[in-house]
């Protein structure tokens, strides 16, 4: 289980913010959330890459069966791109270059926006 991490929204706080594993290894990251049977409220996965990029945090739903809020966050922390992924579907790219990818449950949705400043605590 990689370590729980903790994603604090600076511009527009939130009573229960979301506490995720901090994936920062190939291994975690190619697990990432398949073949698992559901996902709990506070559930999810940040996925962390070397630099900030297009290609390197874009994400596939293959072996997911559920859908995910994602959020790319750049390295300045700044969320650069958000989308409901759904459940079995090849690709998803987000808009602009990012260094960490937030997935979480998709009633949290609403939880960061575009242009959001975010802060990770435990890591």
């Amino acid at each position: 289980m990689p370590q729980p991490a903790i994603i604090h929204n600076l511009t527009r706080p939130i009573k229960q913010p979301a506490q995720v594993g901090y994936c920062d290894s190939f291994l975690c990251r190619l697990r990432g959330l398949m073949f698992r049977t559901r996902l709990d409220h506070d559930e999810g996965l940040i996925l962390v890459e070397k630099s900030d990029s297009r290609v390197n945090t874009s994400i596939h739903m293959f072996f997911v069966p559920f859908d995910l809020a994602v959020f790319w966050i750049n390295s300045e922390m700044i969320v650069v791109d958000k989308i409901i992924a759904k459940s079995w579907r090849p690709a998803y790219f987000p808009k602009a270059d990012a260094k960490y990818t937030l997935e979480i449950h998709p009633d949290r949705f609403g939880d960061y926006e575009v242009g959001d400043k975010v802060e990770f605590k435990n890591v």
